[in-house]
């Protein structure tokens, strides 16, 4: 049985918080290897966010660390190519670290940076 909306309930906080940042909509997914949160961008790049080596965690007590990946997507039906990847104790924190990586290394598009807190040439402290 599908266990999508079992996450979702389960992690309604996380989905509400890169739905935030993201500024588009958060959804638990099947990986096939797990369940993960996904958030669609431009270009057919996503995001891919757990906290467990094969998706997300069932375990109510269990601290492990959040990971988010940014991908991109093959039209070609190849495997999508890891762009970067982040991990930390927070989600949040996690999805800061592997955006700056992905700025850092040139590989963010400029249509994706639509949003101040993407857009690399917003300098918000000349403010």
């Amino acid at each position: 049985m599908p266990r999508t909306q079992e996450h979702a309930d389960r992690y309604r906080d996380a989905l509400t918080a890169l739905a935030a940042a993201t500024q588009r909509p958060a959804n638990v997914v099947n990986t096939g290897a797990g369940y993960a949160i996904r958030v669609d961008f431009e270009f057919n790049r996503y995001l891919l966010a757990s906290n467990a080596a094969d998706g997300l965690t069932d375990a109510v007590e269990d601290a492990s660390e959040w990971r988010v990946s940014l991908y991109q997507g093959a039209a070609d039906g190849s495997s999508d190519e890891l762009l970067a990847t982040a991990g930390h104790a927070w989600l949040v924190d996690a999805f800061d670290r592997a955006f700056a990586d992905i700025r850092a290394e040139g590989k963010w598009q400029s249509a994706d940076a639509s949003f101040d807190e993407f857009n690399p040439t917003n300098d918000q402290s000349a403010s």
